[in-house]
């Protein structure tokens, strides 16, 4: 027998093996993941997209989407209402939301639905609301809310983003308070 593996005990044997199992996996994973993140060896047989395969897009940064729903909430507070008010970017993501006190439940969700669908179709909500007698189908997009308080943002003709404004008494209200924030990037 050895004399090693007298001194050791079964448990001892099995701990220790795991341990050395783990400190083997362990090192495999981390030269995996070294070699996933390294870039290719061969240049050869790396692909680079062409200058005419690709584009650039404008974005609102952070700073200019609040700046945007503040001034839309502002505007609304002016007016003794109680709004949220929603932007998104070009491809309808929230980048932020600003409930303002009191707003109701419901406004959350119309508020960003109104700014995604301004977006979408660069164009204020309530201009695509008189849509709708032309192509009712429109209305069955998923995430679209066709009433009037969303406004599109655009850079060069372009739609960058979307402010949504939903809670006031009626869509104009929602679509002006909308529209005071867009003029807040404008400037």
């Amino acid at each position: 027998m050895n004399p090693v593996r007298k001194k050791f005990s079964r448990r001892a044997r099995v701990a220790t093996g795991g341990a050395v199992l783990a400190v083997v996996a362990l090192a495999g994973f981390g030269a995996v993941s070294a070699s996933a993140s390294a870039p290719a060896a061969n240049p050869a047989t790396a692909a680079a997209a062409s200058a005419r395969a690709t584009t650039t897009s404008t974005h609102l940064t952070i700073d200019a989407a609040t700046k945007a729903a503040q001034a839309a909430l502002d505007a609304a507070e002016k007016e003794n209402q109680r709004v949220t008010v929603a932007v998104v970017d070009r491809n309808g993501n929230t980048i932020v939301t600003l409930r303002g006190d009191g707003a109701g439940p419901q406004s959350y969700e119309s508020a960003e639905r109104k700014a995604f669908t301004a977006v979408s179709w660069n164009a204020p909500t309530s201009q695509l609301v008189e849509r709708l007698q032309q192509a009712p189908n429109l209305k069955d997009i998923p995430g679209t809310l066709f009433l009037a308080g969303g406004v599109p943002v655009t850079a060069g003709n372009a739609p960058i983003a979307g402010i949504g404004v939903a809670g006031a008494p009626s869509g104009a209200l929602d679509e002006k308070f909308a529209q005071a924030g867009a003029d807040a990037v404008a400037r």
